[in-house]
C-alpha cells in the first residue's frame, strides 16, 4: 500500500560549539502543518538513516497507519569517517562539543523553526553504533533536553559505563536498545576487531538494575544495515506510539 509521503528539505545551521556550518535533513510529514505540534527524532549518522534505513519511508508508513504521533525526523550527516570519530567517539576531540551542539544550539533551533513540543520527552535521539553512543551521552548529560533515546548496536566502553552509573534520574530516559548476537568481532574505525555483544549485554544489566523506561533485544545478525534497517520499524513505533 502507498502512504502519503512526507517532504525531505534541507536545513543549514551555524554551529559556535563546532565551528562550521551544519547541513542537515529534515523529514516533515505528508500531514505537516504549523497547526500541530510534533515530537522530534534527531539522527547521528543521519544520511545513513535516510538512505540505507529508509527511515522517511518508515515514517510515512506509520504515520499513514495512524500508529505513531507526529514526528519531525533531523538527520545529521558526518563529513568522513574521522569527522565521524571526532564527534561521536567518547574519546573524540570534538565529542564534548558536538554534545553541547545538540543540546545548546540544534534543540532551541528546532523549536524556534517548528512547532515542537518544547520538552524533554518530546525529543528523541538515535544512532547506530559510534553514532548510538553519543546519542546515549547527550541524552544522559540533557536528559531534560533528550528524554528518548533509540540504540541500534551502540559501541559500549568505560566512559559509556561510567556515565551510566553515575547517573541518577533514570526517571528521566525511556531507552530503546538492540545488539546483534553476531557482534562478537566487529572492524571498527580505528581498524581494530570489537566484541560489541558481551559490553552491550553488561550495559543492559546496568539500565535494568537502575530502573530507566527500557526496552533491550537481541536480534539474529551482525553490525551492518542489513539489520539495523528492518529494527527500525519496531523502534520508532515503541518510542511514538
Amino acid at each position: 500500500m502507498d502512504y502519503p509521503m512526507g517532504k525531505i528539505e534541507e536545513i543549514t545551521l551555524k554551529s559556535k560549539e563546532l565551528r562550521e556550518d551544519v547541513t542537515m535533513l529534515v523529514y516533515l510529514p505528508a500531514n505537516y502543518s504549523p497547526l500541530y505540534k510534533y515530537s522530534v527524532l534527531i539522527a547521528q549518522d543521519g544520511r545513513d538513516y535516510f538512505q540505507l534505513g529508509r527511515i522517511g519511508r518508515v515514517a510515512d508508513e506509520l504515520l499513514g497507519k495512524k500508529e505513531i504521533e507526529n514526528v519531525i525526523i533531523v538527520g545529521i550527516p558526518y563529513e568522513s569517517v574521522e569527522d565521524r570519530r571526532r564527534k561521536y567517539h567518547p574519546k573524540g576531540e570534538q565529542h564534548q562539543a558536538y554534545i553541547r551542539f545538540l543540546a545548546h544550539e540544534l534543540a532551541p533551533y528546532l523549536d524556534e523553526k517548528y512547532p515542537t513540543y518544547q520538552m524533554g520527552m518530546g525529543r528523541a535521539l538515535i544512532g547506530d553504533s559510534l553514532a548510538a553512543t553519543v546519542s546515549l551521552l547527550t541524552a544522559l548529560n540533557y536528559p531534560h533536553t533528550f528524554g528518548r533515546v533509540l540504540l541500534q548496536s551502540p559501541y559500549v566502553n568505560d566512559d559509556v559505563f561510567s556515565a551510566v552509573k553515575h547517573f541518577n534520574q533514570p526517571a528521566l530516559l525511556n531507552i530503546y536498545h538492540t545488539i546483534g548476537k553476531e557482534e562478537t568481532s566487529v572492524k571498527t574505525s580505528s581498524s581494530s576487531n570489537n566484541d560489541f555483544l558481551t559490553p552491550n549485554r553488561e550495559l543492559s544489566g546496568i539500565f535494568k538494575e537502575k530502573g530507566f523506561s527500557y526496552f533491550y533485544d537481541e536480534f539474529d545478525g551482525d553490525h551492518t544495515w542489513t539489520y539495523w534497517q528492518p529494527d527500525l520499524k519496531r523502534a520508532i513505533k515503541r518510542m511514538f506510539t
